[in-house]
């Protein structure tokens, strides 16, 4: 039986809103923390060389969404795509300027996006489990969303996914999704985009403070079979009108006291970094990265195993 055609908007200078559905082959429920914070960095270095805004995703134990925004190829300047071009491969690599078509279609293309994600997150988990053979199941789905109230509401399907399967009460406590990178880490490196839909919010808080408020209204809905953010929940909120302050952003940065392989000062930090850097596997150069609510403090991840 013959494939359904993607549908992929190509229209010259314009930009259009994905959403992104893959899951595992596997059975039960394979990815656990670190295959998660795996498929998470996979998702942001590609995001980096791939003309797409992040609006939002979420890593499950057994699949991931991402809302994302590609725009066309004819946006991307010659000196661009030969930026990306770098990032993809090596400081060292020579850019091939006979192939300017090829990859400032590449560049712009979801299809290539999501498989260079699906197929390096593959090879990594096919080499920590040794194992061979298909690790994704069907080809990806993709939803193509209009602008404005549907990227929220599409965005808030998307980061209640753990509040719905029952694994966090509140959206923001599960790290793997947009809402929990927003809240967690302040979005950190800027990863995601700030419009939500909301694009008529001129301030970036505002924004972040009115999807809340729709994220915790549609959480607290019944839906048959799922669970749901408690009504004490949504009160909370409401009372405190949901605005995040300094004791409710401290609360959400507390996972770095048992997530974290090194905190304290940023001197600290990095002189114990380099006491035990070369334990690891891991090549890349890590710097500490500065906790936000809380003064002085700065985090190294949990750096790969020995």
């Amino acid at each position: 039986m013959p494939r359904i055609p993607r549908m992929v908007l190509t229209d010259s200078g314009q930009r259009c809103v994905y959403h992104v559905i893959s899951r595992t082959a596997l059975d039960g429920l394979p990815f656990k923390k670190r295959e998660k914070d795996e498929l998470m960095r996979v998702i942001q270095r590609f995001s980096m060389v791939y003309a797409v805004d992040v609006l939002g995703f979420s890593v499950m134990d057994n699949h991931f969404h991402l809302l994302v925004q590609m725009s066309p190829g004819d946006t991307l300047a010659g000196d661009e795509v030969r930026r990306r071009f770098i990032l993809l491969y090596n400081k060292g690599a020579e850019f091939p300027e006979g192939r300017m078509t090829h990859f400032r279609e590449r560049f712009s293309s979801l299809s290539d996006y999501v498989k260079d994600i699906k197929q390096t997150f593959s090879r990594y988990y096919n080499r920590k489990k040794r194992r061979k053979g298909t690790l994704w199941g069907e080809r990806f789905k993709s939803v193509i969303a209009y602008k404005g109230s549907t990227v929220t509401h599409c965005l808030a399907y998307i980061d209640l996914n753990a509040v719905r399967a029952g694994i966090v009460k509140r959206p923001e406590n599960y790290r793997w999704c947009s809402i929990g990178y927003h809240l967690q880490t302040g979005n950190r490196d800027g990863f995601l985009s700030l419009d939500f839909g909301l694009a008529e919010f001129g301030v970036d808080d505002q924004r972040l403070k009115q999807y809340r408020e729709y994220l915790y209204h549609a959480g607290a809905i019944d839906k048959r079979g799922k669970a749901k953010i408690s009504k004490k929940a949504l009160s909370e909120e409401i009372s405190g009108d949901f605005e995040l302050n300094r004791i409710r952003r401290f609360r959400s940065r507390t996972r770095y006291f048992t997530d974290s392989g090194i905190i304290g000062s940023k001197a600290f930090v990095s002189e114990t970094y380099a006491v035990f850097k070369d334990r690891f596997f891991d090549s890349r150069e890590r710097v500490p990265k500065r906790v936000k609510e809380i003064d002085g403090m700065y985090s190294m991840k949990r750096l790969t195993e020995v």
